[in-house]
């Protein structure tokens, strides 16, 4: 079994910053992607950023350049660093693992909420 942990969300104004953290445990022997995803409410889930297969990392246009991600991979973590936080990024962040595609293993972690607001 994997456990992720996520951490980090929280209330913040327009043009705020938060770091989010999630850990990945459990039987892990190899990683292929990491990463973010977040849904809003009535939305479906999207992408936010992930590194996938070495040192890739893939970002959604809607925060390139204010959202960072990075990693410490003898930790098995990821951190999203967000920064200019606008209302629309107000969302459940969800942290996501492929440890490998065939056979298919991933896991989700239980969210964290993220709220831009004045």
């Amino acid at each position: 079994q994997v456990q992720l942990v996520e951490s980090g969300g929280g209330l913040v104004q327009p043009g705020g910053s938060l770091r989010l953290s999630c850990a990945a445990s459990g039987s892990i022997s190899s990683i292929y992607s990491m990463g973010w995803y977040r849904q809003a409410p009535g939305k479906q889930r999207e992408l936010v950023a992930r590194f996938t297969s070495g040192d890739t990392t893939n970002y959604a246009d809607s925060v390139k350049g204010r959202f960072t991600i990075s990693r410490d991979t003898a930790k098995n973590t990821v951190y999203l660093q967000m920064n200019s936080l606008k209302p629309e990024d107000t969302a459940v962040y969800y942290c996501n693992t492929i440890l490998s595609l065939s056979p298919y293993r991933s896991y989700w972690g239980q969210g964290t909420q993220v709220t831009v607001s004045s």
